[in-house]
């Protein structure tokens, strides 16, 4: 027996990964794309920035600030929540149940606070330690400011290091061997993987460094700047933000979203919202499992019909 299905307004999914990114990605566990946003965007989200920090008596000298789920503060952080540049490469990663984990942006001026060596993450028990190869957190940079030489507060990280969880320059501020010093122009954007070890150089400039910073993981991992979003913003959001964001009453919709979640999008390449062939008529929309993008690059093996398994396949 065939079950109806209510129809959907899904759209089909933005673009993400190219081949070539997904490889450097896996490789160095980051990415930049430079001239990602435009001048015009760049001043719009530094404008919208500012207002806010000054309306919410942030501004202070020497002092870092980064508040968190600025989604709900304006429109325009909203705006990204799903936004064409960079919610397909989320979608890449974690399909059907991608989550905006945490929103913020960042003022670094001179003498502001700088991380020492780390990975995000959990501490004790680090997400490699349950997820070795893909990431549990994929974290999106919007660089606003141009940052032409290091000591300004750049962006510092050792490629290639999410794929160990020990380092021995853990909780301090060293250079080390191999590291990279971000130097980029306003308007570029960038993706971390979780595990990467990084850190952030002091600013002994007169430049004030400014971020906005998104991150996405999978639904059931657990948020970082909110238990709950208010009902009334949540309401006034389209479809693919409230999917987003992830506010269910029930905890466990975490893990089981309702039907109405499904599907988030439709596939990039088909249009569809079901890998074809692959359950009978029979099975509802929410219990289908799909293959991701990251999936497919890996060449994981997955059951078929019949017993198959499809073979691995190199990653060029």
């Amino acid at each position: 027996m065939t079950v109806a299905e209510p129809a959907t307004a899904a759209r089909v999914a933005p673009p993400g990964f190219t081949h070539d990114q997904w490889a450097q990605f896996m490789e160095d566990g980051f990415l930049v794309i430079e001239d990602a946003i435009t001048p015009e965007e760049v001043d719009r989200y530094v404008e919208t920035i500012e207002r806010h920090a000054e309306e919410r008596g942030l501004v202070e000298p020497g002092l870092s600030v980064a508040p968190q789920n600025i989604v709900e503060w304006d429109p325009l952080f909203a705006e990204l929540i799903d936004h064409p540049r960079h919610i397909g490469y989320a979608y890449d990663l974690y399909g059907e149940q991608t989550k905006l984990q945490q929103s913020q942006f960042m003022l670094r001026p001179r003498g502001g606070s700088h991380n020492i060596w780390h990975p995000d993450g959990a501490r004790a028990l680090p997400y490699p330690v349950f997820s070795p190869v893909l990431p549990l957190q994929l974290k999106f940079g919007y660089w606003l400011t141009d940052l032409p030489e290091r000591r300004m507060g750049n962006f510092v990280c050792v490629p290639g290091s999410h794929t160990t969880q020990y380092q021995p320059y853990y909780d301090t501020h060293d250079d080390v061997p191999g590291q990279q010093i971000l130097k980029c122009k306003a308007g570029t954007m960038t993706l971390m993987h979780n595990a990467l070890w990084h850190r952030v150089d002091p600013n002994e400039s007169d430049v004030v460094r400014k971020n906005l910073f998104y991150t996405y993981s999978p639904a059931w991992v657990c948020n970082q700047d909110r238990w709950h979003s208010d009902p009334n913003w949540l309401a006034e959001q389209t479809r693919e933000r409230r999917i987003l964001m992830r506010s269910y009453g029930p905890p466990y919709d975490c893990a089981k979203p309702p039907a109405s979640e499904f599907p988030l999008y439709l596939d990039r390449d088909t249009a569809s919202d079901r890998d074809e062939g692959v359950y009978p008529a029979h099975v509802q929309l929410l219990r289908r499992k799909r293959l991701t993008f990251a999936e497919k690059m890996m060449g994981l093996p997955h059951d078929r019909p019949g017993g198959e398994r499809p073979t691995l396949r190199d990653n060029d």
